[in-house]
């Protein structure tokens, strides 16, 4: 029987978030909280795992503590089969300065793949809401005699300068002829002209391939040490760069509806609609596909509880995501996400709205299409959301309509 290839898996996740201010003040993107129990980091440790990939290495950098102390209390695995989930900050091994780049983090690291000396080496980005299963890029990848794999998914032409944007060779549909970082102009697939093909940020490489391209990378002048940037247009101009549709991915449990769903979540607006695509009455993403779960770890919680029903006065939930330990206690909850130990109390509505960890509303509080961080607590009678002008004035942010409110602050009015 042949011997399955041998593979280490990078997890991307030094980004500092800084259009997801304030909800990255405190701690690093791949550490915000997401869909009530889970954080960013558990897509694709979850997705990692799912494929079959227990060797995995989480690069971190920026106010990494939360995300390091979430890694270890959840992400433990047994040492007997050589598993684990490491999370690795930034070495300083090339000189006196932290990562230049997501290239050079990757490079900087390059010891650690030596030590482990895989065939093949995954690299994803921390920060986005999918599932995918990389064996099957992988089985393409090796397929196709790539040295290097990019994952794509279409994306509307408008959208080109925010993506690597992918030329597939029309001879060979698993190569890439040309590979633009970016570009504020392009031309659209063919029998698609509205459309392009955008990196995910996920890639595979053969490990010697990616050694010599991240040691010449390392000694370029021209160069930001990027991914996307600088490693997949050096290989597709070498003809040596594979491209893998996601389109084709197939996750056991989806459905036509939920199949190939990816959202990047680095902006307040599209972390907000990723959070209304979850409590879809057919979602988009659904959380609820067991046979390939979401894994993390929520602690002892007990159930949520839903109290009071008297007239005026019902605790209540609809079109909602409600996590374990939240007490309703005669509010009303429509069409949001309330994190765990959240409560809100008598004469009270939340709307549209993203509850964090913590959060108290009080008596008769209202809270409309905000985010609200952890352990915010809402006086009686206090508002967040209805009067954006008044949001402004108080020192909260207001982006796209979205009042958010940073971590442990205390509502009066």
């Amino acid at each position: 029987m042949a011997k399955s290839p041998k593979v280490l898996a990078i997890v991307l996740a030094g980004g500092e978030g800084t259009r997801l201010m304030p909800l990255t003040r405190d701690r690093a993107k791949p550490a915000v909280p997401f869909g009530g129990v889970y954080r960013l980091i558990d897509f694709p440790l979850s997705n990692l795992v799912n494929s079959g990939y227990s060797q995995i290495v989480v690069l971190t950098q920026y106010k990494s503590h939360s995300l390091d102390r979430h890694i270890s209390k959840v992400w433990r695995f047994s040492p007997l089969l050589d598993a684990y989930v490491s999370p690795v900050p930034a070495q300083q091994r090339l000189g006196k300065h932290w990562y230049l780049g997501s290239a050079d983090a990757v490079y900087q690291t390059i010891n650690i793949i030596e030590d482990e000396q895989p065939d093949y080496v995954v690299i994803v980005g921390a920060d986005h809401v999918y599932r995918m299963d990389f064996g099957q890029m992988l089985k393409q990848h090796i397929e196709s005699g790539a040295e290097f794999t990019v994952a794509g998914i279409r994306q509307p032409i408008e959208a080109s300068n925010q993506f690597g944007v992918i030329d597939v060779d029309p001879d060979h549909p698993h190569m890439i002829r040309g590979f633009k970082e970016k570009p504020e102009t392009t031309e659209g697939m063919p029998g698609h002209p509205d459309q392009i093909l955008a990196s995910m940020g996920n890639y595979i490489a053969n490990t010697d391939a990616l050694f010599d391209a991240l040691a010449r990378d390392e000694k370029a002048e021209d160069t930001k040490h990027d991914m996307g940037g600088d490693i997949a247009p050096y290989f597709s101009e070498r003809h040596e760069a594979g491209v893998y549709d996601f389109s084709e991915n197939e996750i056991p449990g989806a459905t036509d509806y939920d199949r190939a769903y990816w959202r990047d979540v680095g902006t307040i607006k599209q972390f907000y609609e990723a959070h209304m695509d979850l409590i879809e009455y057919n979602p988009p993403f659904n959380l609820y596909n067991q046979d390939w779960p979401i894994y993390t770890l929520s602690g002892n919680l007990p159930p949520a509880k839903f109290v009071r029903s008297e007239t005026n006065r019902i605790g209540r939930a609809t079109e909602s995501i409600i996590s374990p330990s939240v007490i309703v206690s005669g509010g009303d909850v429509q069409h949001s996400v309330l994190s765990p130990n959240v409560r809100v109390n008598s004469w009270s509505q939340v709307v549209d709205s993203i509850l964090f960890d913590g959060v108290i509303v009080g008596r008769r509080a209202r809270v409309c299409k905000a985010i609200l961080d952890k352990n915010v607590i809402l006086e009686e009678n206090a508002t967040v959301g209805i009067d954006l002008e008044h949001d402004r004035a108080r020192g909260f942010t207001v982006k796209d309509g979205i009042t958010i409110v940073p971590k442990r602050t205390v509502i009066k009015d």
